[in-house]
């Protein structure tokens, strides 16, 4: 237990300082897309860059920490957000679009590092305690919401050239992450026994076992459906008149809604299962699709992300405990990184709809973009659903 709460302590600051560059990018990266794109179609690329290296470099850099631990994975993913930040610094400068694309793939890596944080909390964790310890983790994100709008209102015109100290100072999050981690202890895993690699699910029979598949779906909506809804918030906000100040508020609003949850979602899934909470937070984000289909107030607006935050995290928190809980340990690098490329890939699909669904599908306005984002929820909420109650139909012994 002493090993299990001084990583988590360690995943929690670098989930609080690291983690306040995500808020940071999905606030300016749309914006700064709009203002370098030359198609409005195509101003929330930038984001769905981030998010396509996330799905890309997930199971490369889960056999990376397979081999040579979480510490070197981890360090790996600061490093390429630091240089990822500085690439686009350069191409706000240039006013190059390829450029400001190219530093975004880089900070996808980091952002794929990110991701297993929650897993990493479980592997010094003993089972009782796994919930509580991703949910920790995961609650760190309360602090990089402050974090982040600090940073946000600091470099706010503060340079001639918009967005670019915001860069600046993702850079440095990413400098004092490298140097936290050198706090982490966790084991690297144990060589497989002989025979293992034989014996071993290849990624066809891992899909295959519901117990893995239902929760990888379930993650894939949670998170896909939060990135597709942020991602066109202060698109839809500026465009329906509000300014940008008042965007990033609600993008605030929306993440501490995201990480508030987790001092107590972990105590819910001991409690009641985590498909119930599973299933809870489906419903809440289905509640978030309601409330911004009925109009683009301030307050609307305020309430749908906020929705959306807390749906987001019992959908991804209770759907990781599950597939923790449903592999081998020495199938954790294989499991782990065939997850965040489904959750990613899914994630990617949807960052790449936002813009088009605000800007480019057929709508007049940016308030019939926006109920487009919102209708569009719920063909994977169906999804999602349907999935976990098939799960719980199955037969107990199956």
């Amino acid at each position: 237990m002493r090993r299990a709460w001084r990583n988590v302590a360690v995943l929690v600051i670098a989930q609080a300082l690291m983690g306040a560059q995500m808020p940071m990018i999905f606030t300016v990266g749309g914006l700064a897309g709009q203002m370098l794109s030359p198609n409005p179609c195509l101003a929330t690329l930038p984001i769905s860059m981030v998010v396509l290296a996330t799905a890309l470099s997930a199971r490369p850099l889960a056999g990376f920490m397979q081999r040579h631990g979480r510490r070197a994975g981890f360090q790996v993913g600061a490093v390429s957000g630091a240089v990822g930040a500085a690439v686009s610094m350069l191409g706000l400068w240039q006013g190059s679009f390829v450029i400001y694309l190219a530093g975004h793939v880089l900070t996808g890596v980091y952002m794929a590092s990110q991701g297993f944080f929650r897993f990493a909390a479980t592997d010094t964790a003993p089972d009782h305690f796994a919930p509580r310890a991703i949910s920790f983790v995961l609650a760190g994100g309360l602090a990089s919401a402050f974090v982040a709008l600090g940073l946000l209102r600091v470099t706010d015109g503060g340079s001639a050239i918009p967005f670019l100290l915001s860069y600046a100072a993702i850079i440095g999050l990413n400098l004092v992450g490298f140097l936290v981690f050198f706090a982490l202890d966790i084991p690297r895993p144990p060589a497989p026994e002989d025979g293992a690699a034989k014996t071993r699910r290849s990624a066809i029979e891992i899909l295959r076992d519901p117990r893995l598949l239902v929760p990888m779906i379930c993650a894939m909506v949670s998170y896909a459906l939060m990135n597709l809804v942020m991602t066109s918030t202060p698109l839809a906000m500026v465009g329906c008149g509000l300014d940008r100040s008042q965007a990033g508020d609600v993008v605030f609003a929306h993440v501490l809604a995201m990480f508030v949850p987790s001092f107590f979602t972990g105590h819910l899934i001991n409690r009641f299962g985590a498909a119930l909470i599973v299933g809870t937070g489906l419903a809440i984000l289905a509640a978030a699709g309601a409330v911004g289909l009925s109009g683009v107030a301030l307050g609307q607006f305020y309430v749908t992300l906020i929705l959306l935050g807390i749906g987001w995290n019992f959908g991804f928190i209770g759907a990781t405990t599950m597939l923790a809980r449903a592999h081998a340990p020495e199938e954790r690098g294989q499991v782990q990184g065939i997850n965040d490329l489904v959750v990613f890939g899914g994630v990617f699909m949807a960052s790449l709809a936002s813009g088009g669904l605000m800007n480019c599908s057929g709508a007049l306005s940016a308030e019939s973009g926006w109920d487009a984002v919102n209708m569009a929820m719920a063909p994977l909420l169906v999804l999602a659903g349907g999935a976990l109650i098939w799960l719980r139909m199955r037969p107990k012994e199956a």
